[in-house]
């Protein structure tokens, strides 16, 4: 069965592992240059949307790291916003020091909930991403944006989830990238559970925290404009792109450019 639907997107890399940085230093041995650069810097944080894992990050992750910044990206259990809000927020509980929350497509909603109770999180950073307003659904917001997406849905012991039919993952999802990059993501996506479009956001993170948006002009997942309205009602310093949905992957320094200005802005 198909159904019309909107949810964020979110792209899915077949392979692709976090890499974890982090060094132990006896007392008597001095710590590197490149140690205190890392120590210096807060953690980035990524979160994926719906359609995707955390290896759609590695290129962005990559650039991240030869750059000095510890980073971490969190797999998304694309459940619902409420169990996705509290399992992100359990991981970001084991992290010491300030954070960079990034949230891309569905990820931004998350992101949003997740630091409003979290003191650690500085800056946040929407990538091609819903920010939804408290008591807004992500549906809602998809609502605005146009065509919407061809999705084929499955009954699953917890409900309904769905996926980008294959068929036209690539025109509907990443535009921009290669036809065979393109057909293997379309494979390997991962589906989301209906509740990520249907669970309410519950706060407004962007009202205390300095964030930031990158808008992708390309975009047939969530309209461009429906991103500049977002990102205006969250004050959000923003900056847009000639990409698709799949930005993460076609123009990975752009987004890295992104992540970066933000964390400088952290004192």
């Amino acid at each position: 069965m198909r159904m019309r639907i909107r949810i964020s997107r979110r792209v899915a890399l077949t392979a692709g592992a976090l890499a974890l940085l982090g060094a132990t230093t006896a007392p008597a041995v001095a710590t590197s240059h490149s140690e205190q650069t890392t120590a210096s810097k807060p953690t980035v944080v990524l979160v994926h949307g719906a359609w995707a894992d955390s290896s759609s990050w590695s290129q962005v992750m990559e650039r991240l790291r030869e750059d000095g910044y510890p980073v971490r990206a969190i797999a998304n259990p694309l459940e619902g916003l409420t169990s996705d809000t509290a399992y992100v927020s359990s991981y970001l509980s084991g992290i010491d020091g300030p954070v960079v929350l990034v949230g891309h497509s569905y990820g931004g909603a998350v992101i949003t909930n997740v630091a409003a109770s979290d003191p650690d999180v500085k800056a946040l950073v929407y990538i091609a991403s819903f920010i939804p307003a408290k008591g807004e659904t992500v549906g809602e917001l998809a609502a605005k944006s146009s065509p919407p997406i061809p999705l084929v849905s499955t009954n699953v012991p917890g409900g309904t989830e769905v996926a980008i039919d294959p068929d036209h993952f690539r025109e509907s999802f990443a535009g921009d990238v290669d036809r065979t990059t393109a057909a293997n993501l379309a494979t390997a996506q991962r589906p989301a559970n209906t509740k990520a479009v249907s669970d309410a956001s519950v706060a407004e993170a962007y009202r205390n925290i300095p964030s930031w948006s990158l808008i992708t002009r390309q975009d047939k997942a969530i309209a461009p404009d429906l991103q500049r309205f977002m990102s205006r009602r969250a004050h959000a310093h923003t900056e847009e792109v000639n990409a698709s949905h799949a930005v993460m992957i076609s123009r990975p320094g752009a987004v890295t450019k992104v992540i970066e200005e933000a964390s400088r802005s952290i004192r």
